[in-house]
């Protein structure tokens, strides 16, 4: 049986009084003997664009039309516009690339190993939905500061996501909770919510022509709703930023964290980089938008449910080797191991993710764990499956998803319908939570991954 603490709060810091038995679960039977969740989260890759040659999965030999993609005028085109190097101060073409590739989905690896960095891709709010395109998918290549990269793939099948999701689950019908980026899926993963700037300054907010359509980008919408990266008032925070306005006020809806905690589940955040940053000294690439319970008042500088729930990875590999994990563990790694293009290389991140996972999976809690692995979003990168119609927020393109456990089905590939909050269902479905929105309200939980 698992094990939780009960925790008061005195001077400041938490307490432990005393060991208690989980609750039990509400409903679905598949999840009742987890204790564990662990939820690892990766970044910036589309399904297509590293699981699409995966045997049994909906890949790149069902793309159809998607995989032509046209200009802004609708027009095919005949070869795809070069490559664009965006880690370059102006982007120009990167000469890695031939210049003229064919109009599909094209193997970056002949090109550019999964040792090396590309270049990133633009990944926002308005722009994911432009590149949609109402499901076609076929509007990636034209909305892209990197042109044809969007349209590129790897071959995932020999890393070790590759390995996992051929002995596990891979989810191949699941899709980032939000259009967009990182910024707005990670409150999606937390919330299920879009978090307001009310009164944001004028050159924050995104505006619209008398048709509806963007004239210029922004971090707000014009009603009030941050979707685009903007970092946190409380720390950590770049201290380059000196005005205050340039900050997201602190944010006070409810979050999983906060629902865990009124039903005495213990939980953390571990990020890489985490006690760096909040010292004053970050990694350079730590990344002050992936920490999503630093925007939220209830988690804010010098609160106890700061210290007690928002940690560093180190503190996580601590947890994990003396046995004392918490019952539902999200964890962010740094930087130069997230897997985003352009600061991330695949082959450094895959490898982190490996020694985490033998972590994992020779720890005391092994027996009763579920990880689920997953990118926060498509970091830009083209995916043919058109997102189901949901709300104004989402869902936006497919993502991979891989379910890794001892009761988890093995071989099998998922074609359930998931998104992001899929992951706050299933939490909320073990531990007999209440929803925190809509979506995850009705949303698949990820049940159908284990065995009755």
């Amino acid at each position: 049986m698992a094990i939780r603490l009960l925790k008061t709060l005195t001077l400041g810091s938490v307490v432990a009084l005393a060991l208690a038995p989980l609750p039990a679960p509400a409903g679905e039977p598949a999840l009742a003997k987890i204790d564990h969740f662990v939820v690892i989260y990766m970044e910036n890759r589309s399904f297509d664009s590293m699981f699409g040659l995966f045997p049994g999965a909906n890949g790149l030999s069902n793309a159809g039309n998607a995989a032509i993609q046209v200009d802004r005028d609708g027009k095919p085109y005949t070869v795809l516009p070069p490559v664009m190097d965006t880690n370059q101060t102006p982007p120009a073409s990167d000469p890695r690339f031939p210049a003229n590739l064919p109009n599909r989905p094209f193997d970056i690896g002949q090109y550019v190993l999964m040792q090396q960095k590309t270049g990133d891709l633009i990944h926002r709010f308005y722009t994911n939905q432009r590149q949609i395109d109402g499901g076609k998918n076929d509007l990636f290549v034209a909305w892209s500061d990197a042109k044809a990269l969007t349209m590129g793939y790897y071959d995932a099948s020999n890393t070790e996501q590759g390995r996992l999701a051929k002995a596990y689950t891979l989810a191949d019908n699941f899709f980032q909770g939000a259009f967009g980026g990182s910024f707005l899926n990670h409150f999606w993963l937390v919330c299920a919510c879009t978090p307001r700037y009310d009164q944001a300054p004028g050159r924050l907010i995104a505006t619209f022509d008398e048709h509806g359509e963007l004239t210029k980008d922004g971090v707000v919408t014009p009603d009030g709703y941050a979707v685009n990266t903007i970092q946190s008032s409380f720390q950590p925070h770049d201290p380059k930023i000196t005005d205050p306005t340039s900050l997201l006020p602190p944010q006070s809806m409810p979050t999983i964290g906060d629902r865990l905690s009124e039903k005495g589940v213990s939980w953390a955040w571990y990020s890489g980089g985490w006690n760096n940053a909040v010292a004053g000294h970050p990694d350079p690439s730590f990344q002050f938008h992936h920490q999503p319970f630093a925007y939220f008042q209830q988690f804010g500088d010098g609160t106890a449910a700061r210290t007690a729930h928002l940690k560093d990875y180190t503190d996580l590999e601590r947890a994990i080797s003396d046995g004392t994990l918490p019952t539902v563990v999200f964890y962010k790694p740094i930087g130069e191991l997230n897997e985003h293009p352009g600061y991330s290389e695949i082959a450094d991140a895959d490898e982190h993710l490996g020694k985490l996972m033998d972590k994992l999976e020779t720890s005391s809690h092994w027996s009763s764990t579920a990880v689920i692995i997953v990118p926060d979003e498509n970091g830009g990168s083209w995916d043919h499956v058109a997102p189901p119609k949901g709300d104004r927020w989402g869902p936006g393109t497919r993502i991979p998803a891989i379910i890794v456990s001892p009761l988890a089905k093995k071989g099998f590939v998922d074609h359930t319908e998931y998104d992001t909050t899929s992951i706050l269902a299933t939490l909320e479905h073990r531990f007999n939570l209440k929803p925190l929105g809509e979506r995850d309200a009705h949303i698949n939980d990820l049940s159908n991954a284990f065995e009755d």
